[in-house]
């Protein structure tokens, strides 16, 4: 019995996540639309608030784009028609071709089905629980419970891996989502410190003054918490690494997918500039950049494999 078949549980959970993304987003703007800034566009005709108003909407349009991108975007999927052969070798050193396996089988009768697999298994180019080959920079995920290409990790607020084919995705999300958290914090602060200066003599309903209360919170803690998580992500794509590979970068002296930041940027986000902060690619990105599809990376001259 396999325990990580358990993990597959998270999906159930991921479901129900997604639940509290709209219902967060469903909130912040009721507390920062229409009990906020509203009022003032009516009556007070502020200018800041016209522009707050326009920058939320923007930002919370993009934010549920890159959602909804990530969540229905597949990460990236073994080809089905991937082998490893030795002419097919994708990292010189790395890859083991199953042929050297049955070789082995035939030249030495001694050897069990069980110890091929295990020496299978050991292999960085081969899944054991996928029994399929594996490209650079592909892991299982025990939660999907199937090898994806270029795996960042498993996010449970999406659905889905998090992978090469939809990580330009993640990042605008958790991006837009730390913008957008971080607007309607600084909008709700002026309430929220009316809330406790004048508790008594408030225009707020005892249900608003809840509704802007938690929205503030929410807003104020997811902030704080995604700006650690956009630092971390903004190191990892500078060097060209996912999460799952930090470690394996500690023990070597030159990261061989570090391509200088420039490169590194393209190889996430495409090389059209007009369409870095949107989640979409260009056909000629697509075509030019192999990387994207996460099967082929290129790699440093200067490291030893």
């Amino acid at each position: 019995m396999n325990p990580f078949r358990l993990c597959s549980g998270l999906k159930v959970l991921g479901y129900f996540m997604i639940l509290i993304v709209l219902a967060i987003v469903a909130l912040s703007y009721y507390a920062v639309v229409l009990l906020t800034l509203a009022p003032h566009l009516l009556h007070a005709r502020s200018f800041t608030s016209f522009l707050s108003f326009l920058t939320f909407h923007i930002l919370l349009v993009l934010l549920m784009w890159s959602y909804i991108k990530v969540v229905i975007q597949d990460p990236g999927s073994v080809p089905e028609n991937w082998k490893l052969v030795s002419e097919q070798n994708i990292e010189e050193g790395n890859s083991v071709a199953l042929t050297d396996y049955a070789s082995i089988e035939n030249n030495t009768p001694t050897v069990s089905t069980d110890q091929i697999e295990r020496r299978q298994s050991q292999s960085r180019g081969y899944c054991s629980q996928c029994q399929n080959g594996k490209p650079p920079r592909c892991h299982h995920c025990s939660v999907c419970q199937r090898c994806v290409l270029k795996m960042d990790h498993h996010c449970i607020w999406v659905v889905n891996c998090v992978g090469s084919r939809n990580y330009k995705f993640f990042l605008l999300f958790v991006m837009y989502t730390f913008l957008t958290t971080t607007l309607d914090t600084l909008v709700l602060l002026p309430s929220f410190i009316k809330f406790f200066r004048q508790a008594k003599n408030h225009s707020f309903s005892p249900g608003n003054i809840t509704v802007v209360f938690l929205a503030f919170v929410l807003n104020l803690a997811f902030s704080l918490s995604l700006l650690c998580f956009v630092i971390m992500h903004a190191s990892l794509l500078s060097s060209n690494t996912t999460s799952v590979e930090v470690y394996e970068k500690k023990k070597t002296a030159r990261w061989k997918y570090d391509l200088g930041w420039k490169r590194n940027f393209e190889q996430v986000f495409g090389a059209n500039k007009a369409l870095w902060f949107l989640p979409m690619f260009s056909k000629k990105d697509l075509e030019n950049i192999p990387a994207l599809y996460g099967v082929e990376f290129p790699t440093r001259s200067d490291t030893e494999e």
